[in-house]
């Protein structure tokens, strides 16, 4: 069996599977439409992430591909109908990185909320804007409001709770009496409410129709005054020139953008002078453990496949 692996994975990870497949890993493939689409015609099994999207081209090329692995959890680049209606099974990751999110979720919480972060130049350069930051504010005792409470806004919740946050969750596809909140101790509440109370919003759903422009200006406008935002889902969620508006006008406490609308981020205007903005390149599941993790995990899931 022959497989193919587009975007970067854990060389350990493709040492396991070489020793029992003939495996192609060409971790810049997805930047070579033609040459991916070459390759794919001869593969069984295709390995991804979330740049190469499995739709169109690419699967009509897949014509002896068994196999999808997922090196995450969205299949939002993944045509899922499309690969079972060629049977083909499509493999993600699940909860392989779901300690990444969670830390860069509570993590940027805690630097937007403190807001000191950025003192070390004027610090190094003889400053000292003591009295200018000394009103950031703790995390314990602030209300996280999770938009989703799958497994990563569940172990969100219980590192939250850790740190002496109160935690509330809206999960459109889990009633109130779903046991999950009761297990954590979450409250469940509608998004509503989640939006106009708590401090610190973090957003943990899927991008489908239902989702899409779910944070537009009007919700971004509901957020509680000085309440932060935290986005590691996807991009196409939160409407980003209305976010940097709000910033601007000093309406949110700060934000935390890990995804795009568009990824690679090209220049965006929308977010230049934005205060307290954190952006990072859709690396918030990206650690080393968890790369090792996720790698290792759709290794074994394709062999066991394969079997």
């Amino acid at each position: 069996m022959k497989i193919l692996i587009s975007e970067f994975m854990d060389e350990r990870a493709v040492a396991q599977l070489a020793a029992r497949h003939e495996v192609a890993y060409l971790p810049t493939l997805v930047d070579d439409l033609p040459a991916l689409l070459a390759q794919a015609a001869q593969a069984d099994v295709l390995i991804v992430r979330n740049r190469t999207q499995v739709r169109g081209e690419l699967l009509a090329a897949l014509t002896r591909c068994k196999v999808i692995g997922r090196l995450g959890v969205g299949l939002d680049n993944i045509d899922v109908t499309g690969c079972e209606a060629r049977g083909m099974r499509v493999i993600p990751a699940t909860g392989a990185n779901a300690l990444s999110v969670a830390e860069y979720v509570l993590g940027t919480a805690m630097l937007l909320l403190r807001g000191v972060y950025q003192s070390t130049p004027a610090v190094a350069a003889g400053k000292w804007p003591r009295n200018t930051l000394s009103n950031g504010r703790e995390i314990g005792g602030k209300t996280l409001g999770l938009i989703g409470f799958g497994s990563i806004g569940q172990l969100t919740a219980r590192l939250a709770q850790g740190l002496g946050m109160r935690v509330m969750a809206f999960d459109a596809m889990m009633g109130p009496d779903h046991p999950a909140y009761g297990a954590q101790g979450v409250a469940c509440v509608g998004l509503d409410e989640l939006i106009e109370t708590a401090d610190v919003v973090s957003l943990h759903v899927p991008l489908v129709d239902s989702t899409r422009g779910l944070f537009n200006a009007e919700r971004i406008a509901a957020m509680k005054t000085g309440a932060v935002l935290i986005n590691t889902a996807r991009g196409g969620i939160v409407d980003e020139v209305a976010l940097g508006q709000a910033l601007k006008a000093g309406r949110l406490g700060g934000a935390a953008i890990d995804v795009f609308a568009a990824e690679p981020l090209a220049a965006a205007p929308h977010f230049e002078g934005c205060p307290n903005l954190v952006l990072t390149p859709h690396v918030a599941g990206v650690t080393a453990e968890s790369n090792e993790r996720v790698s290792f995990l759709i290794a074994e899931k394709v062999l066991e496949a394969l079997a």
